[in-house]
């Protein structure tokens, strides 16, 4: 039997947009990302301030960070176009031969297409030994369909390979088994319609242990199933057995299966609050882990960071932009901080 639904609780952006001082200005430009299209846009005069950047006595790394992180992704690719019409030369090469370190990285992560940014973590992760499952799991089950499909063209053409053959390759069981079902982007859109009788059958099927068979329960289930419905199968799961999903996959599964699925039903629960403990993570490690930070940060900026600072500071007890204010240190600080912005979050 389904039945219409109307919103299930107060959702963590509209809980933003009543509760912040930023609110309006969210609400005006439409996004909860921390960048947004700067409304003074100029390509020819950013051009010039890039040129003189980075040909100029010595290298002014504050330009670079200003007018790469106050445009969008959008205005970036035509600063990237126009000036290799008026100079003739690359700018992302231009500005990799002035820069180094961290600092470049972070340049390189803004003026690459998003599409080709995400082809080229995934690549680096499932080629890197040991370290396949987390950033390959953060780009398949994080990225929206159109955004992962686009993703998965530039990585055939780039690397004359199909993704999901070298996740072949590199992975194996569960994990493999997660990684292929994400990759063929095919987890159902929530209409706004409840189906009691596909979340009960859901709730018996997680219940069940043991055997290969349960396991292609647990993939489809946390592969194909939309957001709102695992929510509600996660909720009636703890009614029907008085236990957390979660406890039963730590029973149920080891390793990387264990792992992945973990990850996966903290991506549905709450995506912002999943980045954020990466962050979090990140800025804990001996040196912080700017290959993460970067990632994030960029790859969020546009989508949901407000939410993710939110979050960052409800669990944390202190604002995301503090505590990297406090943790990194060199030339890609400023980058970051712009990328994160000074707010009360």
């Amino acid at each position: 039997m389904s039945v219409s639904s109307g919103p299930i609780g107060a959702s963590l952006t509209q809980e933003i947009l009543s509760s912040l001082g930023l609110a309006n200005k969210a609400a005006a430009w439409g996004t909860l990302g921390t960048l947004r299209t700067f409304l003074s846009f100029s390509v020819d005069k950013d051009v010039q301030k890039l040129l003189k950047a980075i040909t100029g006595q010595g290298v002014e790394h504050s330009t670079i960070v200003d007018v790469l992180t106050n445009r969008s992704r959008e205005q970036r690719q035509l600063i990237s176009r126009a000036f290799q019409e008026r100079t003739k030369q690359d700018l992302l090469k231009s500005l990799q031969a002035a820069l180094s370190g961290d600092l470049e990285k972070i340049v390189v992560a803004l003026l690459r297409p998003a599409a080709q940014s995400d082809a080229q973590e995934l690549r680096t992760a499932l080629k890197a030994s040991g370290s396949a499952g987390d950033v390959a799991l953060e780009i398949l089950a994080t990225r929206a369909a159109p955004r992962l499909q686009e993703c998965l063209a530039v990585y055939k053409h780039d690397f004359q390979v199909e993704a999901e053959e070298d996740i072949r390759t590199e992975t194996n069981g569960i994990l493999q088994d997660l990684l292929l079902a994400l990759s063929k982007g095919g987890r159902e859109s929530y209409s706004g319609v409840i189906d009691y009788n596909l979340e009960e059958q859901d709730v018996q099927a997680l219940q069940q242990t043991g055997g290969s068979s349960t396991a292609g329960h647990w993939v489809l289930i946390f592969t194909q199933r939309s957001p709102e419905h695992l929510i509600r199968v996660f909720d009636q799961y703890r009614r029907c057995t008085g236990r957390e999903l979660e406890d039963a996959v730590r029973n149920c599964f080891h390793g990387d299966a264990q792992w992945a699925l973990l990850s996966l039903a903290s991506i549905m629960r709450n995506t912002a609050l999943y980045f954020a403990d990466k962050l979090h993570q990140a800025l804990q490690e001996t040196e912080p882990d700017f290959q993460v930070l970067t990632r994030v940060l960029v790859s969020r900026s546009e989508i949901d960071l407000l939410s993710i600072r939110a979050e960052y500071k409800k669990k944390f007890g202190k604002s995301l932009y503090s505590s990297l204010q406090e943790t990194v240190r060199g030339d890609c600080h400023s980058a970051l901080l712009a990328l994160c912005r000074a707010e009360d979050i």
